[in-house]
């Protein structure tokens, strides 16, 4: 159970509207609030007559449900007891819980508590949805409202806006710093199991991007220091969207006839943080992504996430019409883009780290405050990678990657920095686990 794993609940004089009991089935998103600090499950019902029954995160639930009124029972182990009373309130729950005081047994505790329904899955199979956001995340946040509701094997297709918050018109829409388009919520998703996203396209919607003419500082010897204090002015680039290359505008000298080819890219993507976890900026990385500016997130890819959260909560922008490994000038070619992806949900399994996966390899995202620590991050979930789906023995990784991994660094611009490990699969045993 998300939050309170193993705890035991009994849910009682929850009122019900007669009108209402038939909303009693389905899948519902609980929200505590402990002390200002939001804790999320997740409450599958089903009824049948005046019984109650289904899990909580996992847990067995058992109840009834009569003339309105709802209890449900769910006990861990140690027989630990909590109550929620509430009533319907606009097609969702609120009310209070009542829960025991872990550092005081004899004591109880009082929170007020708040549940929404998740929406029946449509009939028909999966679903194909056109989604135009309205307003954007500066966060990549658990308590942001779901943008739209998806399940595993849907395709969306959305739109991002740049990196300054402009979008295909130039118009700013949104605070600078990476504003994201989202969260998803994913039905189904819960912690502990791994999202899969597949970047089906990616294509920029204007026909300009902008970046800089400087160089971060971990990229930068000392001899080149006092020079390049001169450096930092906005460069726009010039993206012919045909002939698939981009150009800076009004270079001369050398670069007059530079063309740089397009590769769109997503450099944020991320899951919302865990339970105890504040929103993370999206300027940041954590373990389920973020800012990771990876030039390997691209359309024919795909890449897997940890959940940590009900509903997985999806975020993605930033969009890169190209971008050297490390974002060596803080910026790549920013700009807006149309993104279609396609979402698969892998249940009872959980990753450390991003994954990504191209047709001919596997890649570890490490990210760390130091390339060190990234180093080791990126090595280790990429042995653990091949231990889990290859069945690689220790000494057949160690083997393995002495002779055929490669790093590659992401991103030197933030405040985390990525390292990359990354193994051809052509090299590779069959995969012992089914492909989503």
């Amino acid at each position: 159970m998300y939050g309170f794993t193993r705890l035991a609940i009994i849910a009682s004089a929850i009122a019900f509207p007669a009108a209402a009991q038939s909303r009693i089935d389905g899948q519902w998103i609980l929200t505590v609030d402990r002390w200002g600090t939001p804790e999320y499950s997740t409450l599958n019902l089903t009824l049948d007559g005046a019984t109650v029954s289904g899990d909580w995160d996992g847990a067995s639930v058992t109840g009834t449900a009569r003339a309105g009124r709802v209890d449900l029972t769910i006990r861990d182990r140690r027989d630990a007891i909590y109550r929620f009373t509430g009533r319907v309130a606009d097609g969702g729950l609120r009310g209070t819980a009542d829960y025991p005081d872990n550092n005081h047994p004899e004591r109880r505790l009082r929170y007020d508590f708040s549940a929404r329904r998740v929406p029946d899955r449509p009939a028909g199979g999966p679903q194909t949805h056109e989604f135009r956001p309205r307003d954007y995340s500066n966060s990549f946040s658990a308590q942001r409202q779901p943008v739209l509701t998806i399940w595993p094997g849907d395709t969306v297709h959305t739109t991002t806006i740049d990196s300054g918050g402009m979008d295909e018109r130039g118009a700013t829409q949104a605070l600078f710093g990476n504003p994201q388009t989202g969260p998803f919520f994913i039905a189904g998703a819960a912690p502990g199991d791994t999202i899969v996203v597949h970047i089906l396209k990616l294509r920029p919607n204007r026909e300009w991007a902008e970046s800089l003419d400087t160089i971060v500082g971990r990229a930068l010897g000392a001899p080149l220091v006092a020079k390049a204090a001169t450096l930092g002015k906005a460069i726009r680039w010039r993206l012919d969207l045909a002939g698939d290359y981009a150009t800076p505008e009004g270079a001369t000298g050398a670069l007059k006839n530079l063309r740089i080819p397009l590769r769109p890219m997503l450099g944020g993507l991320a899951l919302a943080p865990g339970f105890g976890m504040p929103p993370m900026s999206t300027g940041d990385t954590g373990r389920a992504g973020g800012n990771m500016d990876f030039p390997e997130v691209i359309a024919s890819n795909r890449v897997l996430l940890p959940v940590q959260q009900p509903g997985a909560l999806l975020y993605l922008g930033d969009g890169h019409a190209a971008q050297g490994d490390g974002e060596t000038s803080q910026y790549g070619l920013e700009t807006p883009m149309d993104v279609t992806f396609r979402v698969e949900l892998i249940k009872g399994r959980a990753i450390g780290m991003p994954r990504v996966e191209s047709p001919t390899e596997l890649m570890v995202l490490g990210q760390a405050g130091s390339l060190d620590e990234a180093l080791k991050a990126a090595s280790t979930g990429l042995i653990l990678w091949l231990q889990q789906d290859y069945g690689l023995t220790l000494s057949e990784a160690a083997q393995l990657l002495g002779a055929g991994m490669r790093y590659s660094i992401p991103n030197l611009a933030g405040r985390s920095v990525g390292v990359a490990a990354r193994i051809d699969k052509a090299l590779l045993p069959p995969s012992q686990v089914p492909r989503p």
